[in-house]
């Protein structure tokens, strides 16, 4: 099994989701937030309530994080409707997997419904057979690896992220990781690395998984 993450690996959704969160801090505060897309990117990778501490540190906890809800809830359906921008060569790559067997799955630090927001508006269903986010089990990334893996009955899995904490994820979960470099950091113990989403098959192949 190849396991994702979303966010600077599959797709840039930086500028949707700052837009989609402005519009509801304009209507809960009555001000202009003025989030940018570099103020998403700083974050992608966190939990959300990590996002909330980030974003609205000036908050008592219990009013950032019932905003952040708030955003993630309108966030999710602003996506689904307009979708976000797919690096290239991700859905040629993902059929090409797919035609050779390869199961495939993305595991994400996000909100719960993200991930299915990703997947309605990039008409992404028919490529992955299961998906998991913090926001549904609460769990860490590394959990989450597991849990994806144990119910589809998988003893072998390789991660694509393209953060520290996602090769750290991984390794915690007992698996390896490919770095996506085209993304969002720096991965410093990756056991293989991509520039182009559609270098990956000649990586697993070259990892033995493929």
């Amino acid at each position: 099994m190849v396991i994702f993450d979303l966010d600077g690996t599959l797709w840039d959704s930086t500028v949707p989701v700052a837009e989609s969160w402005n519009i509801i801090l304009k209507r809960e505060t009555g001000k202009d937030a003025g989030l940018t897309p570099a103020d998403i990117m700083r974050n992608m990778g966190k939990t959300m309530d990590e996002i909330a501490d980030d974003l609205f540190a000036y908050l008592p906890e219990e009013e950032r994080y019932a905003l952040a809800r708030k955003c993630e809830v309108f966030e999710n359906g602003y996506i689904t409707e307009r979708g976000a921008t797919l690096y290239e060569g991700v859905e040629e790559t993902l059929k090409k997997l797919q035609d050779k067997g390869v199961t495939m799955s993305v595991v994400s630090n996000c909100q719960e419904g993200y991930v299915k927001a990703f997947l309605d508006s990039m008409d992404m269903w028919k490529y992955f057979v299961d998906y998991e986010e913090w926001g549904r089990t609460k769990l860490l990334k590394a959990g989450n690896i597991r849990l994806v893996m144990d119910r589809n009955n998988e003893g072998k899995a390789i991660y694509v992220g393209d953060i520290q904490t996602d090769a750290d994820a991984a390794h915690e979960a007992g698996i390896p990781c490919i770095h996506a470099a085209y993304g969002f950091g720096e991965i410093e113990d990756a056991e293989g690395t991509i520039s182009r989403f559609d270098e990956l098959p000649a990586v697993l192949k070259k990892l033995g998984y493929l």
